[in-house]
């Protein structure tokens, strides 16, 4: 489970006073919660590189030091992405014998030569880049959704966002997909690596109708509540199919909460100081829990 740019004061586990995550808080305490987690990079596509190659942005070609090097950073105007020469986890996992999913934002270039389904990923249901806008679709078309190879709709049109109200049902379309998914693997005996990439913490922060209005700390809590309450859904989907000994999960975000969209769209680097885009303790200090039953201790801190 990745997320964008939540905050390491984000959860109750970490502290966050109101304690609207109990899912999340569950997951820390029946597995391992990581007090210490670095992200490579606090921007949105070098940390997500660095993830999934294993590689520091500097030398996976995801930095921010020049514009050219920025690659998928910005949707339209940014034409780079992933190298070929890049070998991505589900390529390493496809040897293994693992079918690999990703759902939501891949953010690793737009462009056809970087698809995730050319980098190791079997199945794709999301996006290149988050959900900016939206656009004119005249200067600047509004950023498309995928299944697998087929564009199958856009933001704000075929999928909607609501700006005034911030309701929008991607994160629920997102974890059907993923039960859906962990579903027909089990059935199949099938290994599999699911990357969750939800994006509903990014600006613009939306929600779905049941959760909008429910949180003590706005639409960002909302859409905080909502993904607490799927990653609770997700869980006990493993453990209801009997596999959850046999399902290593992890937990954590692409860079720390963005203080640009605060205080009503952006979340809590807790002590810590600054936010996305600067390399201080709250840029790249992430909330981080591993979950795997029957492996991993419950209530360890590391």
């Amino acid at each position: 489970v990745f997320l964008s740019q939540m905050g390491w004061g984000d959860l109750g586990a970490f502290g966050e006073p109101s304690k609207e995550t109990p899912n999340l808080d569950r997951m820390a305490a029946e597995g391992m919660l990581f007090l210490d987690f670095y992200t490579a990079n606090p921007l949105c596509s070098p940390s997500r590189a660095a993830l999934l190659t294993g590689r520091l942005p500097v030398r996976n070609g995801f930095y921010t030091t020049n514009g050219h090097a920025r690659n998928a950073y910005t949707p339209q105007d940014i034409v780079g992405g992933i190298p070929d020469s890049e070998l991505l986890l589900p390529e390493l996992l496809k040897k293994a014998g693992y079918v690999s999913k990703i759902i939501g934002k891949w953010h690793l270039g737009h462009r056809p030569q970087f698809h995730p389904l050319k980098h190791g990923f079997d199945e794709w249901f999301g996006s290149p880049n988050c959900h900016f806008g939206p656009y004119d679709n005249r200067e600047r078309p509004n950023i498309p959704l995928y299944r697998d190879w087929e564009m199958i709709g856009r933001y704000y049109e075929d999928f909607k966002i609501d700006l005034k109200t911030g309701e929008a049902n991607l994160t629920q379309l997102y974890l059907q997909e993923a039960l859906d998914f962990i579903s027909k693997q089990q059935a199949s005996q099938q290994p599999f690596f699911l990357y969750w990439a939800i994006d509903a913490t990014h600006a613009p922060v939306y929600a779905s109708k049941q959760f909008l209005g429910t949180s003590q700390r706005g639409l960002y809590g909302d859409a905080v509540r909502e993904i607490d309450d799927s990653v609770g859904k997700i869980l006990h989907h493993l453990q209801q199919l009997g596999i959850s000994e046999n399902t290593f999960v992890f937990f954590t975000s692409d860079n720390g909460a963005a203080l640009i969209s605060a205080p009503k769209q952006g979340g809590s680097n807790g002590p810590f100081l600054c936010g996305k885009q600067t390399t201080f303790e709250g840029g790249m200090r992430e909330p981080a829990i591993a979950w795997w039953p029957g492996h991993i201790p419950a209530g360890g801190v590391s």
